[in-house]
């Protein structure tokens, strides 16, 4: 065992060297179980940068796994980490493999606990709400673009969930900072969304759709796209206040849900 005196905490990091290791086997499990994200409002997160980005944006971190490669080469990285959770290990090379989602393990882990979510809309703001998004790839860019472009959060209903290892590799930590809502039932919040004088919008190919860069899109809005084979539920649709559609001007008959996505939050961005 070795220690590290941290500002005034110390946090004692102890090597785990094998990969059937009960903290280990429970990291992995929580990694591909989102049954079990649920049940223990806990997640698994890999990587240098996100590991830091959680530290330094609040996220509680329960537990953090580094090799001592890691704490070396990302140094910098790692301080943040362990000055954000009492409870460090070094694991050794074999363990982070056990550990890691990726061909090239960069050696720093966590296991983080989940934020409460408040899930209050600003009905001023603006929102992309994604219904049953099944690829965690997709639902991680979205998170991605939607910060890029400022918007006031994302909606997510039913579909993978939004602390899948590979929605957050692919969000590149915007899942850690933008406001993230979670509904069963995305319908009723649009209504309450249209009651408070919302415009709502579900993106669908439906030939009475409205071109989407025609739409006036001042004040609050939310604008829904659905899932990748099947698109947004009739009754997601039914409740929206107008359909809107993507212009395609090439031979192309459909985009990639975070390509569509993104799209149509660039146009109720910038128009704000």
């Amino acid at each position: 065992m070795s220690r590290f005196r941290l500002t005034e905490t110390v946090v004692f990091m102890t090597e785990i060297g094998s990969r059937a290791n009960e903290k280990i086997k429970y990291a992995v499990r929580l990694g591909e179980s989102a049954s079990l994200r649920k049940e223990k409002k806990e997640f698994f997160l890999e990587g240098a940068r996100l590991c830091r980005d959680a530290a330094e944006n609040g996220i509680k971190i329960r537990q953090a796994f580094f090799t001592e490669s890691a704490r070396e080469k990302y140094s910098g990285y790692v301080s943040a980490v362990e000055n954000a959770c009492g409870e460090c290990y070094t694991v050794t090379p074999d363990v982070a493999g056990k550990l890691s989602g990726t061909k090239t393990a960069q050696g720093v882990f966590c296991i983080c606990e989940m934020p409460a979510d408040n899930g209050k809309i600003d009905y001023s703001g603006r929102y992309t709400a994604l219904e049953n998004l099944q690829d965690p790839s997709n639902l991680g860019a979205v998170c991605r673009t939607a910060e890029a472009l400022g918007l006031d959060g994302v909606i997510v209903s039913g579909g993978c969930d939004i602390y899948n290892p590979k929605a957050l590799r692919a969000a590149m930590g915007s899942s850690l900072r933008i406001n993230i809502i979670e509904t069963d039932r995305l319908e009723t919040l649009i209504e309450q969304a249209n009651a408070a004088g919302m415009l709502t919008l579900a993106s669908t190919p439906q030939a009475d759709a409205e071109k989407i860069d025609g739409i006036k899109t001042d004040g609050g809005v939310i604008c829904c796209v659905g899932n990748e084979g099947n698109g947004l539920s009739d009754s997601v649709i039914a409740a929206c206040r107008k359909k809107v559609t993507i212009p395609m001007r090439g031979r192309a008959e459909s985009l990639n849900a975070s390509a569509a996505a993104a799209i149509l939050m660039w146009e109720i961005s910038r128009k704000g």
